[in-house]
C-alpha cells in the first residue's frame, strides 16, 4: 500500500522550498514507514541547497526526523506502529567500520546519505508526472509528512519526552556531544576548546560539562550565544570579532595550550588558530571542512604528538548515543531544548532565512497533526 504525503521539494541550486504532492512506496521488508512529528534544519540541508554537497536534485532533504511508526515492513523487529522515533544517519551495516561500531565511517557513507537513492539504486518516492524525484536523504528525506526511513538508522525513544524536541539528537547534537564523549573521549579534568557555538557547538560544551573537563572555553563572534555558552558550561569565552588574536587569548588561560579542540565552524582561520594553542600531545577534532574552505596546516606544527581528527555524526552509534543523551536531558545536564525554535512545515523557507542570518539556533518544523 502506498503512502501519499506532502513534501518540502528543491528543484534546483539555491531555489526555495516548493511543497509538492509526493507517493511512498509501502515499506520494503528492512523499511518502516514514520508520520513525521516534527524535523530539524542542519546545516548539511544548507550545504546540498547550494550545492557544496554534490547530491542530485529535485529532492527531498531532511535529516534530523522524529515521529511515530506508521507501518513496518516484514524483517522489523525492533520498533512497531505507534512507537516513537528519531531518525538518524544511514549506513550499509556489512563494511568493517559499520561491523566495528564506526557505522558514521561506513564505506558507503555517500551513497547512503547523499546519492538520493536507495544502496541498490531504487527510489521509494515519486510525484505527479515526472520520475526525477530524489529521496532516501540520510536513509530517511524527512522534510515531507511521511518518511520512509530503514530499520538500521531508525531510533526507538521513550513516549513520556516531547517528540517534538527529539529530532536534532539525530545529527547535530549527536554530533557536538559525541565528538566529546565518543569520538575525542576527553576525559575528567581535561581542557577543551570549542570553534563556533552553534547548535553543533554548544552541544559540545554541554557535553564537555558532562565529561567534567576543568576548562571549556568556547569561541565565536556572536555575543548573545558566547553568553548562552556560559550558561550551558564553558568555563571562558573568547570574542573572535575585530581581529582578536583567538591562539593567544587561548593560551592566556590555558598557558601549555589545549588538550582537546572541537572546530565546528569549517573555517580556515580558526584550524590555524587552534592548531597554535594545542598543547603536546593534544588532539584536534573537525566536523565541517569541505573542499571550499581552503583549511590547510603544515605538518611541521604537528611534531610534539599532536593529532587531527575528522569526525562525524560524533562517531556515534545512534542507538546507543541518542538515548544516552536523552537520559542527560531528562537529568538536567544537557537541556538542548534551550537551543529550539519551532516554525511550522509551511514556513521552511522562512526557517532557512533565519538559520542562515544568525537569527536562531537550531529550527525546528513542526507537522500539523
Amino acid at each position: 500500500m502506498t503512502q501519499q504525503a506532502r513534501a518540502a521539494v528543491i528543484e534546483r541550486k539555491d531555489g526555495p522550498f516548493i511543497i509538492q504532492d509526493v507517493t511512498l512506496e509501502a515499506p520494503r521488508p528492512d523499511e518502516v514507514l514514520v508520520r513525521m512529528v516534527a524535523t530539524g534544519i542542519c546545516a548539511t540541508d544548507a550545504h546540498v541547497r547550494r550545492q557544496l554537497m554534490p547530491a542530485p536534485l529535485p529532492a527531498i532533504l531532511g535529516h534530523e526526523g522524529t515521529g511515530i511508526v506508521e507501518r513496518v515492513g516484514s524483517t522489523v523487529t525492533h520498533v512497531k506502529p505507534g512507537d516513537h522515533v528519531v531518525l538518524s544517519y544511514h549506513s550499509c551495516g556489512e563494511c568493517k567500520p559499520c561491523l566495528s561500531s564506526h557505522a558514521a565511517y561506513c564505506d558507503k557513507v555517500w551513497e547512503a546519505n547523499f546519492a538520493g537513492a536507495r544502496l541498490d539504486g531504487s527510489r521509494g518516492v515519486r510525484w505527479e508526472g515526472a520520475d526525477d524525484l530524489h529521496g532516501h536523504f540520510f536513509g530517511q528525506s524527512s522534510f515531507a509528512t511521511y518518511a520512509l526511513a530503514h530499520q538500521r538508522n531508525t531510533v526507538k525513544v521513550p513516549s513520556d519526552v516531547p517528540l517534538e524536541i527529539l529530532g536534532p539528537l539525530g545529527c547535530g547534537m549527536q554530533t557536538g556531544a559525541g565528538a566529546i564523549l565518543k569520538a575525542m573521549k576527553v576525559p575528567v579534568g581535561a581542557t577543551v576548546a570549542v570553534f563556533g557555538v552553534g547548535a553543533v557547538g554548544l552541544a559540545a560544551i554541554m557535553a564537555a560539562r558532562v565529561a567534567d573537563a576543568a576548562t571549556v572555553i568556547a569561541i565565536d563572534v556572536n555575543v548573545e550565544r558566547l553568553e548562552l555558552a556560559k550558561e550551558l558550561g564553558a568555563t571562558h569565552v573568547i570574542n573572535a570579532a575585530g581581529g582578536t588574536d583567538v591562539c593567544a587569548e587561548i593560551r592566556q588561560i590555558e598557558q601549555r595550550g589545549v588538550e582537546f579542540i572541537l572546530d565546528t565552524s569549517g573555517r580556515a582561520e580558526n584550524l590555524d588558530a587552534g592548531i597554535g594553542a594545542l598543547a603536546p600531545l593534544g588532539n584536534f577534532g573537525f566536523v565541517a571542512f569541505n573542499d571550499h574552505s581552503g583549511a590547510i596546516v603544515d605538518a611541521a606544527r604537528l611534531t610534539v604528538g599532536q593529532t587531527l581528527q575528522g569526525i562525524i555524526q560524533g562517531d556515534a552509534v545512534s542507538a546507543l548515543m541518542i538515548p544516552e543523551l536523552i537520559g542527560l536531558y531528562r537529568s538536567g545536564r544537557f537541556p538542548f531544548d534551550r537551543l529550539i525554535t519551532f516554525y511550522s512545515f509551511a514556513d521552511i523557507n522562512q526557517a532557512f532565512d533565519d538559520v542562515a542570518a544568525g537569527r536562531v539556533i537550531k529550527a525546528v518544523l513542526r507537522f500539523e497533526p
